[in-house]
């Protein structure tokens, strides 16, 4: 099952005077959708780049089933990317962009059609590049990664640009992917992205590893002891909560998180002030605040953001 794996190792990438990747280690296994995630900057695309081959490391490496990506004898086959979606000659049509790239591979015709039937594309094969939407184009470059029918893939950002149907079907395609045994590898910014199709992730944050988990074991540390409080009297009950001990933050209108106080303690408190109340119950975290709560001190940019460790 090696040939289905991507290992990542003490990776060190540096522009200039900027470190874009700070010693990262990762594996990505088969049969499985590993989100690699992190803010704008993180260094997930130069990740990729490395592992792809298009941009050398200063340090440590990135193989595909134990090789680099410049020793495969056959790359398309082995490894199929998404990178760019806009990397198309705009004058050139959608099935001869595929034929250049399966000619150029040892592949067929045969296959090119697969592919353009499998992303949806059929009907718009001999359509120019130039005249389509940004998620037709995403379809396309998803057809190449698909081309050589490899056992690792790699996508960068792949629903930028398509409709709410178009990111049900990609993770739906995500999912059989993995189901058939292959090393997913799927780079976003917004974890919403990957509700429902990741597996396992790997965030990162200014270049540096910040937890390589199971997506359960990331929700269950961040959940932790919150209690989900649903009341009527919003401010009344936190500074109630705040006052005996308890962290306490607004979800919605009526809707808040408490931490440090059992939700026991929580309704003898409500009850003792007269508060109303219509929901206690444990609070199960999104993957959205998972991320946020790893990722807050990893923002390149934000308001009142602690600085670097050293």
């Amino acid at each position: 099952m090696e040939a289905n794996r991507i290992e990542v190792h003490e990776l060190r990438k540096r522009y200039g005077t900027t470190v874009a990747v700070d010693g990262l280690t990762f594996t990505v296994q088969p049969g499985q959708v590993t989100g690699f995630v992190g803010p704008n900057g993180a260094g997930k695309s130069t990740t990729m780049r490395v592992i792809l081959g298009l941009d050398a490391p200063d340090g440590g490496n990135a193989l595909v089933g134990g090789h680099r990506y410049r020793d495969l004898g056959t790359p398309l086959r082995e490894v199929g990317a998404l990178l760019d979606a806009g990397a198309v000659h705009p004058g050139r049509k959608a099935r001869d962009h595929l034929l250049w790239m399966a000619q150029y591979n040892g592949l067929s015709a045969r296959r090119v059609d697969e592919v353009l039937e499998q992303v949806g594309l059929a009907e718009a094969a001999r359509r120019r590049a130039g005249g389509f939407s940004l998620g037709m184009l995403q379809r396309l470059g998803i057809a190449g990664a698909l081309l050589g029918d490899p056992p690792v893939l790699l996508f960068d950002e792949p629903v930028n640009g398509l409709d709410p149907e178009g990111i049900v079907w990609i993770r739906g395609l995500l999912r059989s992917l993995a189901a058939e045994g292959r090393a997913v590898l799927v780079s976003s910014h917004l974890m919403g992205e990957l509700e429902g199709s990741a597996d396992h992730l790997v965030v990162i944050g200014r270049g540096r590893l910040i937890a390589d988990t199971t997506v359960r074991e990331l929700l269950t540390a961040a959940s932790a002891d919150r209690v989900l409080l649903r009341t009527s009297d919003r401010t009344g009950a936190m500074t109630v909560l705040v006052n005996a001990g308890g962290t306490v933050a607004a979800t919605d209108h009526d809707r808040v998180t408490v931490s440090g106080l059992t939700p026991e303690h929580i309704i003898k408190l409500l009850n003792q002030h007269d508060l109303p109340f219509s929901e206690v119950a444990a609070h199960r975290a999104s993957l959205e605040e998972a991320y946020m709560d790893l990722t807050r001190d990893a923002v390149e940019f934000a308001a009142h953001a602690r600085p670097r460790e050293a």
